[in-house]
């Protein structure tokens, strides 16, 4: 689905047509795209966004999936409304937008979801077991991890829960950009994505 301000219906929004706040992560557009792709998302999936940050992840689901019910979880009350701001900019009407720390504020979402993205989060493993709960059968988990605590956390984790078809990627991406008068190649922060699904 197009908005005005992107003509086009493939996900991978340019990362400077999102508005910022300074110190605000983002989710560069090569590796929201491989989150996305690891969703694996259903046309009416209800999905939860954990530290939301800036909102690159629910307005590219929102665009694309006009069905989907998607729950932006974040705790600080300027980046909330920087993520309804994202929204707005796009035209995106399926968010849902939750001002709270999770993983407490997650008994109060009525919509139990069959697709989690958690994103750079402290206390993973306790938000972990608390999306677990909730996660219905069938349902994907995804988690990103840029240092190696959380990539042992979230490893951990996924074990002691028995994530089922685990899978783990680490990407390695980088974008040519001009510096001065030369073009050079500059990476993207990696991070690691993993990944799994939920039997029963």
């Amino acid at each position: 689905m197009a908005s005005q301000l992107l003509p086009y219906i493939t996900p991978g929004i340019s990362d400077d047509l999102f508005k910022r706040l300074p110190g605000i992560p983002m989710s560069k557009r090569e590796v929201r795209l491989l989150l996305i792709s690891y969703l694996r998302l259903e046309p009416q999936s209800v999905v939860w966004d954990i530290g939301a940050g800036t909102g690159t992840i629910p307005v590219e689901i929102g665009l694309i999936c006009p069905q989907c019910r998607i729950i932006a979880i974040e705790r600080d009350e300027e980046v909330a409304n920087l993520i309804r701001r994202n929204c707005d900019r796009f035209g995106v009407e399926n968010v849902t937008v939750i001002e709270g720390n999770a993983p407490e504020c997650l008994d109060s979402l009525k919509d139990a979801p069959n697709r989690v993205c958690i994103e750079g989060c402290r206390n993973i493993k306790t938000i972990l077991q608390a999306v677990w709960k909730r996660l219905l059968p069938e349902g994907r988990i995804i988690a990103t991890a840029a240092n190696q605590g959380n990539l042992y956390a979230v490893s951990e984790s996924f074990a002691e829960l028995q994530v089922h078809h685990v899978e783990i990627v680490q990407s390695g991406l980088n974008r040519l950009e001009t510096r001065g008068i030369n073009q050079t190649f500059a990476a993207i922060n990696p991070i690691f994505i993993l990944s799994g699904e939920k039997i029963n």
